[in-house]
């Protein structure tokens, strides 16, 4: 028999978990510890498993904590990290495209809460600080932890929480493993488009080793993946009480009406069929070596490559924004619910590629100086590039405003809030029909002609890196005294951002010829759009068009400002001293342990972007450069008073920080100049805040904890925020260094009121969670391997801006709720999961990708899993091998949001996806 020998250095790393694998050392020493004492311990595999190792992470963590813990490399509970974390009490999923991305905690957005990976925080491919969750590969996880209140040490700031990522420790394990997991993916809506794909895979080779005599570990895991997804979505372009281009059908009486206040009517609507493919192949290594049983080095490496291509096809249809005369024929509910629109209807050929790469390097040192002193040094950077590159192609009847045949098109809005049934006249199937051109004048008339806009292509770009070093120390006491341990330290970060924005309008080189159709070569077939009411639309190879140089490109920032306004850098050296006091002693006989501590945060950041204006129509610009410094004083203290073996309350108090978006943070801005006025109000500005300052929280948390069970216990928590300096739309003064009026000339007032993001307003935020495991095996022995899992959480805010008006923070659901009941023995497992959320508002890429606002409705999402072990069966000579199914969305939730008035903006409709996989370990 193996015995484990426990070094110093594995009890600190076990005892106050400074290694980013102490869980793992933790765990190796309990149960070597169990088998010399020869006790007979029953273990558990699977999901049952999971669930276990997750309840002691939550249990022995001295934050409260959710957490996910794989059985093994590549079998978390869950398809993707996203979904996982949604399943997490108080934690909800946004989705993006179907798929579970953005991840909320207790009501407050991606922007309000930190990622790290290895307790690093991280790089993301947004344009801010929130991490889009489908970049990481589920597969190479081994545990994620949710801190839901901090501690001095962790090394992210975040109002709402931090949630850190956590691979493998190769030395944690006892033996060699290889492992090998592979899926079959596939869609229920099929190919919506004749070039897009309806099936997919996904594959995982993991090889973990411990070499000189369990001195050196090494695990590699590398992954590939190529997943589709189908959308049929309605899309509007928005309502308005217009009154331009408006009759009255029959049956109507216009005098019963006010158009402006009595109801809205459509503006436009652009539907598609979107068919997409999600790529990613990622590489993770760790290496760990322990060169004397002082010493522990560990360095790990990750790569993701990622790229989500979408092809969408539809008709867009205008309507009284864009000229059609529109025939109201019934009114429901404030809303033109049924009308005939009049006009000629732009056929689109759309196509979008997201690419992004990230890199992820870090090394750890952690040294026993003494019997102890164990210090920690850890250096680590991460960096990403993201290209998108979408493009708008348009055909139709004609070539511009009143040329080509019109169509004459019903419409019929569903009253379930589904969008909009059409019937058209003209047929959109017809070759000789439908031309390559615009069939409306959309170009600007200065850089290119107004009827010249053939199409439009948006190539935002992101350059993102993060740069961290960190020395700390946790000095042991041996008094006996309320503290058993100091942990204290130094931290330095570099981030620096870069956004790159341009766009540029599509023309034919044939321009001003006559239109022409689709040349057979790049005709596709056709893309069904009968849930539109359209039937079969013509599909071709718009990218192939574009390559194969049937287009002129022309830079829309040569005449439109915008693109220089979203380009920037934003930098931030950030440096960190901490302290922390962690407690181990009695009160009243009853075990009180915890931490209080204190960090202070020092913050240099700085932007550089463009002031932009325009002159006879083209777009000038000068160099801006502002920087700004702060900093803040982060005290917190986590307390739990063990009443029993089981039971334990909980508390929390903190305060915390959320930096601001770095959008928001952004130098650039767009300039307009009045020559004859001698105020400050000569110069309107508007654009980013560089001198913005984090938003702050001061928050407590009361919890109960009855761990009844080894897979088993409840918990109560109340929490509450009182926020302040939350960021709103404002105004501030504004001071030019140098600047040249567009007229040439030096002006002597150089000042203005800029609008922009400011700091102010206030409020709080207050919620009840609940959350409960249970193993039905408590009820009657004859439901062993039966149990639920679920979890309710309620949230209310009151949150003014600076004017007192009511103020809703994104990403809040008044109301969350999971619920998983599961059956898990002898190699069987089936699960059947619900995740639900109240309506709450989101953040969603706009026109020019722009983040913008939206009111999304509420989801109840369902997926069910069924798997088979074959060596917890008792099937030796397959043991390793497993093979499962999984359906997710089978409730078919849509994803809908809407406008101000409570009209259907998006509605998109993904279908159902089903996995079929197996996974073998040698």
């Amino acid at each position: 028999m193996n015995k484990f020998k426990l070094s110093l250095l594995t009890m600190a790393m076990a005892t106050v978990g400074i290694s980013h694998f102490g869980a793992y050392a933790l765990e190796s020493d309990t149960e070597a510890a169990a088998e010399e004492d020869s006790v007979e311990v029953i273990s558990v595999r699977g999901f049952r498993r999971s669930l276990q190792e997750s309840q002691n992470l939550k249990m022995f963590n001295s934050s409260f904590v959710e957490a996910i813990s794989a059985e093994d490399i590549g079998k978390l509970p869950d398809s993707s990290i996203a979904e996982s974390l949604a399943r997490m009490p108080g934690l909800a999923a946004q989705r993006l495209d179907g798929r579970a991305s953005r991840i909320t905690i207790r009501g407050f957005g991606e922007n309000e809460s930190a990622t790290t990976f290895n307790g690093r925080e991280q790089v993301s491919i947004s344009d801010n600080r929130g991490v889009e969750f489908d970049l990481y590969p589920s597969e190479i996880m081994s545990q994620v932890v949710v801190y839901k209140t901090p501690d001095a040490r962790l090394e992210a700031e975040g109002i709402a929480g931090v949630i850190d990522l956590r691979t493998v420790s190769p030395l944690s394990r006892d033996e060699r493993v290889v492992q090998v997991n592979g899926q079959y993916e596939r869609t229920s809506f099929g190919k919506l488009n004749p070039d897009g794909n309806n099936a997919g895979m996904r594959g995982t080779f993991a090889y973990i080793d411990q070499f000189a005599d369990n001195t050196l570990g090494v695990a590699i895991a590398a992954t590939t993946m190529k997943s589709p997804n189908q959308e049929k979505r309605w899309n509007a372009w928005g309502y308005d009480g217009a009154q331009q281009s408006v009759e009255w059908g029959a049956g109507i009486d216009a005098g019963d009406f006010e158009l402006s206040n009595d109801f809205v009517i459509l503006g436009g609507a652009k539907p598609f069929a979107r068919s997409s493919t999600l790529r990613r192949d990622s590489i993770l290594a760790v290496v760990e070596y322990l060169p004397n049983d002082r010493l522990k080095l560990t360095a790990d490496a990750l790569y993701v490559d990622f790229s989500d291509e979408k092809i969408l096809r539809g008709i867009e249809v205008p309507g009284v924004w864009a000229g059609g005369n529109t025939l109201i024929r019934e009114v429901s509910d404030g809303v033109v619910s049924q009308g005939t629109i009049t006009n000629r209807a732009v056929v689109r050929n759309d196509y979008e590629v997201r690419d992004a790469t990230l890199k992820a390097f870090g090394f750890n040192a952690n040294y026993d100086l003494t019997d102890y002193i164990t210090l920690d040094f850890d250096i680590s950077r991460s960096t990403v590039k993201r290209q998108i590159w979408s493009m708008e192609n348009y055909s139709g009847t004609g070539r511009g405003d009143g040329v080509g045949a019109t169509d004459t098109i019903d419409y019929v809005l569903d009253p379930d809030g589904t969008g909009a049934i059409f019937t058209p006249t003209l047929d959109y199937s017809d070759w000789n029909l439908i031309l390559l051109g615009a069939p409306l004048s959309w170009g600007n008339g200065v850089t290119i002609p107004g009827d010249a806009q053939d199409g439009f292509i948006n190539t935002p770009e992101i350059d993102g890196d993060l740069t961290t070093l960190r020395l700390a120390a946790n000095h042991a006491l041996d008094n006996a005294g309320p503290i058993s341990s100091l942990d204290y330290g130094i931290s330095y970060k570099d981030r620096s951002k870069t956004k790159r924005s341009e766009g540029y309008y599509l023309t034919l080189t044939s321009y001003p010829g006559a239109l022409a159709p689709v040349p057979e070569q790049y005709r596709l077939g056709f893309t069904d759009l009968s849930f539109l009411g359209f039937g079969n639309m013509i599909a071709y190879d718009s990218r192939g068009l574009v390559r194969d140089g049937f287009y002129n490109l022309t830079p829309e920032s040569l005449n439109d400002p915008s693109h220089l306004a979203r380009s920037w850098t934003v930098n931030e050296q950030v440096t960190a001293i901490f302290a922390q006091a962690n407690l181990d002693t009695e009160i009243a006989d009853f075990a009180l342990s915890g931490n209080v501590g204190l960090r202070y945060v020092q913050t240099k950041q700085d932007s550089q972007g463009f002031g932009n204006y325009v002159v006879d129509g083209i777009v000038q610009s000068v160099p801006t450069d502002v920087s700004h410094d702060f900093n803040i004083l982060l005290p917190s203290l986590n307390l739990k008073l063990a009443l029993d073996d089981q039971q334990s309350i909980r508390f929390g108090a903190a305060k915390t920080m959320s930096r601001p978006r770095l959008d928001d943070m952004n130098a650039s801005m767009s300039i307009s100049y009045n020559q004859n006025a001698t105020s400050e109000a000569a110069w309107s500005v508007g654009g980013g805040n560089p001198t913005l300052e984090p938003k702050t929280a001061v928050g407590l948390d009361l919890g109960y904890e009855n761990y009844f069970h080894p897979e088993g216990y409840f918990a109560v928590t109340v929490f509450h925020k009182e926020l302040k300096d939350w960021i709103f739309g404002g105004s501030t003064r504004f001071e030019f260094d140098d600047i040249t009026a567009p007229d040439g000339s030096t002006p002597v007032n150089k000042q203005a009121i800029a609008s922009g993001q400011v700091n102010g307003g206030s409020g709080s935020l207050s919620g009840l969670e609940l959350s409960a495991s249970i193993p039905l095996s408590i009820v009657h022995s004859s439901l062993e391997g039966f149990g639920i899992f679920a979890s309710h959480t309620k949230i209310t805010s009151d949150i003014q801006d600076p004017n007192g008006n009511d103020f809703e923070l994104p990403g809040l659901s008044d109301k969350i709720q999971t619920f998983t009941f599961y059956y898990d023995k002898e190699g069987f497992s089936a699960r059947v999961s619900m995740r639900k959320r109240s309506d709450f508002k989101g953040d969603i890429y706009n026109i020019g990708f722009e983040t913008a606002q939206v009111d999304i409705d509420g989801e109840t999402i369902w997926d069910a899993q069924i798997g088979y072990d074959f060596g917890a069966a008792g099937f030796t000579k397959l043991d390793g091998l497993s093979v499962f199914l999984q359906g997710q969305n089978l409730s078919n939730q849509p994803f809908t949001t809407r406008h101000g008035s409570g009209a259907i903006r998006d509605y998109q409709d993904y279908g159902r996806t089903y996995l079929l996989g197996f996974s073998y370990q040698f």
